[in-house]
């Protein structure tokens, strides 16, 4: 397993600067390599400055966008032009304004019922998988993660998940966070952990605790399901700033 890289920034405008910074970067050597660039894109609060940013210039005028395919880690069972839908905030935020191609946006179809959602959403996966890599899903040049504050990423929360359902690469979840149930599908670890690049982006006091017992407590994925992120063969970067990293006893900026 890939040692993660851990960078704390002073606030969250620092850390989704140098996040769009390693994106672009990412994207202009995975284009070079293989003519395009897959990209998970994380829901929540915190990547939305980061998606602001790659929609401005200078950066949009850097993003290779005709390249760029864009998927979703995970995603809400609502329909696309709900407010909590991941699709919904990215295309406000980044897609529309960036002028990303329509079919280069591989959303999950929220407004499905969720088995069917998560099933055609592996189809979606399988077709623009390359056969030379071996899998039946992309392998992402860029994932992008957060962190709950129960510790979870993506729609993989507390508690066990069966090995059935860890041997696809999407899964149909019921969760409740912060008293929010919701039906949602979610990419699963085996795909996560096939990524060349894993970028988790974690901001605020209130996850100081968890992201300390994630980082440098002992491996428990039940209790602390972004540990389950553990990529073989690619890299783990954990951008936070000063106040989620203020519980590690050593941090570097």
């Amino acid at each position: 397993m890939a040692v993660p890289d851990l960078q704390v920034f002073p606030d969250p405008d620092t850390l989704s600067r140098a996040a769009a910074e390693l994106l672009i970067a990412i994207a202009t050597q995975a284009v070079q390599a293989h003519g395009r660039c897959n990209v998970a894109l994380s829901g929540g609060s915190t990547p939305q400055t980061l998606y602001r940013l790659l929609a401005q210039l200078p950066y949009r005028g850097r993003l290779p966008r005709s390249k760029l395919h864009f998927f979703w880690g995970d995603e809400r069972c609502v329909p696309p032009d709900h407010p909590e839908s991941n699709y919904h905030q990215a295309q406000l935020a980044l897609l529309a304004p960036a002028a990303i191609p329509p079919e280069n946006i591989h959303r999950v179809k929220g407004e499905w019922e969720p088995a069917a959602a998560a099933q055609d959403y592996a189809a979606q996966l399988n077709h623009a998988s390359r056969a030379d890599e071996g899998f039946a899903w992309p392998r992402f040049d860029l994932v992008l993660l957060g962190m709950g504050g129960d510790g979870h990423t993506a729609s993989l929360f507390p508690g066990p998940i069966t090995a059935a359902d860890l041997n696809g690469p999407t899964l149909a979840v019921t969760a409740s966070y912060q008293n929010r149930p919701a039906n949602r599908v979610t990419l699963t670890p085996l795909v996560f952990n096939t990524a060349r690049n894993i970028l988790f982006l974690v901001t605020g006091a209130d996850k100081a605790e968890t992201l300390a017992a994630v980082l440098t407590g002992p491996f428990n994925p039940e209790r602390w399901p972004a540990q389950r992120i553990r990529p073989d063969h690619g890299s783990v970067a954990w951008f936070v700033d000063r106040a989620a990293a203020s519980h590690l006893k050593s941090t570097r900026t």
